[in-house]
């Protein structure tokens, strides 16, 4: 009977999910999303093929985990930066807070989303349209946050507020590839301090 009930609770897990998602993301980052083989994923998360396919389903299921990972732990400032009381403030905080996570120490150069839509294939059309839904969202409440600054007087009425979001976004996409093909950081600061210099308004 004893055994009947072991065998119901099933085995406990031999590894933390959280830090083998974490290991995931890290390949995929720097790999992107078919460039990520199984083997080098289950190597990097310490983990059998069988126990992934079990606690996360399959590849493009793991992927999705790891984009939900990213976004909460590495792309935070992107909710504060909506908080900001002028559009060039977040725009700042944006630009600032993209070029930490693209040129840091601990984590992979460039941007996971940029590196996946841009290395997918026609075979992996599904992960590039997740990503650019994902990115769409996010450009949506950036887009409403400048309509309301335009609204305030912050930036001149002839802007649309879309084009800003649209110019913004080509920005902190250029930086992600400079950063992923080793640009210096001082590079990018100026990138950075140039796109401010112009910004319209206060």
């Amino acid at each position: 009977m004893e055994s009947q009930t072991q065998a119901a609770r099933g085995r406990p897990r031999e590894f933390d999910p959280e830090e083998a998602l974490a290991a995931a993301l890290n390949v995929f980052w720097r790999r992107g999303y078919e460039g990520a083989s199984m083997a080098e994923l289950t190597e990097a998360m310490g983990i059998t093929k069988p126990s992934l396919y079990a606690c996360f389903g399959n590849k493009e299921s793991l992927f999705r985990k790891a984009l939900d990972l990213y976004e909460r732990d590495k792309l935070c400032y992107i909710k504060t930066a909506l908080e900001a009381p002028t559009a060039k403030g977040v725009a700042e905080r944006i630009l600032r807070g993209s070029l930490a996570i693209q040129t840091g120490t601990t984590d992979p150069h460039g941007c996971l989303g940029v590196i996946s839509t841009v290395a997918c294939t026609a075979q992996a059309e599904s992960i590039r349209d997740e990503v650019i839904a994902r990115r769409a969202s996010s450009d949506a409440a950036l887009a409403a946050r400048f309509e309301r600054a335009r609204a305030e007087g912050d930036f001149p009425e002839s802007i649309d507020p879309q084009a800003l979001v649209t110019y913004l976004s080509a920005i902190m996409q250029g930086m992600a590839v400079q950063a992923g093909a080793g640009t210096p950081r001082d590079k990018l600061e100026q990138l950075v301090e140039t796109t401010l210099a112009v910004w319209p308004g206060k």
